[in-house]
């Protein structure tokens, strides 16, 4: 793996120093992590984050993450701007094995085309070297569950076509089209 990026929020770990033990490990971001996050993820404010993550070796020359993240973000309503609060609250568990590995090896059929089942496990990721940079893992996979679209709680949109009751059917895209032709043949 390469080295971290300053400006990433960052926790690398040495393979080599996880043993057959499972190792429950604590992030809890200080105030500037805090500033990184809110940077990577694009949002107004990272209130806090919190991570407890759990090493294990997996197979031979794998590692299994397991753990949970807390974290609270806040960001700008997608209709009035105002902020909003999102509490995030994420189970996570992801599997490194080395890029040479056999296991790492994608199974592909008669084609030559990989199956992948949409309701099984993920595929195990890979690294290349000594070190799985497990902050950047659980970073992403909190930033997956930030809401894309937040919305201030209680917030209705009465004013749009779709939420008119009365309307029977949405009026044609080639409504407008119809009219400026009539306006044309006029001419």
């Amino acid at each position: 793996m390469t080295q971290p990026d300053n400006d990433l929020f960052s926790y690398p770990v040495k393979v080599s120093n996880i043993s057959a033990s499972a190792v429950t490990v604590r992030i809890s971001a200080d105030a500037a992590d805090l500033k990184r996050l809110e940077r990577q993820w694009g949002v107004s404010q990272v209130l806090n984050f919190e991570a407890e993550v759990v090493l294990s070796r997996w197979k031979r020359d794998g590692v299994r993450l397991t753990g949970h993240i807390s974290s609270s973000v806040v960001q700008p309503c997608v209709v009035t701007l105002e902020p909003v609060t999102q509490q995030i609250e994420e189970d996570f568990e992801s599997i490194f094995l080395p890029e040479n590995s056999r296991l790492a090896s994608r199974m592909l059929d008669n084609n030559g085309e990989m199956f992948l089942d949409p309701e099984g496990p993920d595929l195990p990721e890979t690294f290349t070297g000594d070190t799985i940079d497990f902050g950047a893992v659980v970073a992403e996979f909190a930033a997956l569950a930030i809401d894309s679209y937040p919305r201030k709680p209680g917030l209705e949109f009465g004013d749009r076509i779709e939420s008119d009751p009365s309307q029977d059917k949405k009026p044609s895209p080639f409504s407008v089209l119809q009219s400026l032709k009539r306006e044309d043949s006029k001419g």
